[in-house]
């Protein structure tokens, strides 16, 4: 094979390859921003705050640096719904539940309706306790939900970029490829024995 026909193949390909980057860059761009507003538009929906330094409490000083960003703001990313999901909601939830999770509060309460001498005072009270333990652990799920969502939006923006980036060197190289190989017109054969 001549010199000139291996560079016009191999910068075929890597014009392919560019044009094959570039439409993954374009849906990966396409789905990046679809998903993000899809997130900021749900949480944005639900009106939640994130809570002020007022409304800490008692929260590990961990879970106060956690909110500390997003101190007073409308709750419309992924990042904010971790931080409120996972160092303000579950905090609530472990001092509620007294370090139990939603499950050993509900087998508590399962255990104690079987009991007929259960004292119904204290039976309710655990009620109440399972009951706002799984609105909770409910919507701790749904704000990490949105917080797994808005995580897959941030990787496929980053690897939009990526694909358009390889895509302009892809392109660059193909079209040296092809220059060179007009020069190259009269290169002896590649992978062939010379002819003396």
């Amino acid at each position: 094979m001549k010199r000139s026909a291996l560079d016009r193949l191999v910068s075929w390909i890597g014009l392919t390859l560019a044009v094959v980057l570039l439409a993954a860059g374009v849906l990966l761009a396409v789905a990046s921003s679809f998903v993000s507003g899809q997130v900021s538009s749900q949480l944005a929906a639900q009106k939640v705050t994130m809570p002020t330094e007022q409304a800490y409490g008692s929260l590990d000083p961990a879970d106060q640096a956690a909110l500390a960003p997003y101190a007073g703001q409308p709750m419309t990313t992924g990042a904010q719904a971790e931080a409120f999901g996972n160092h303000y909601i579950a905090a609530h939830l472990k001092a509620i539940g007294g370090g139990k999770t939603y499950e050993e509060i509900s087998g508590e309460y399962i255990q104690m309706t079987k009991d007929p001498n259960a004292d119904q005072a204290e039976l309710t009270k655990l009620g109440q306790t399972r009951q706002t333990m799984f609105m909770g652990e409910t919507l701790r799920s749904i704000l990490l939900t949105a917080y797994a969502f808005g995580t897959m939006a941030l990787i496929m923006g980053i690897a939009s970029i990526a694909a358009f980036v390889g895509a302009a060197v892809l392109l660059v190289l193909s079209i040296l490829g092809f220059r060179h190989a007009k020069s190259a017109q009269g290169d002896v054969l590649v992978n062939e024995p010379a002819t003396e």
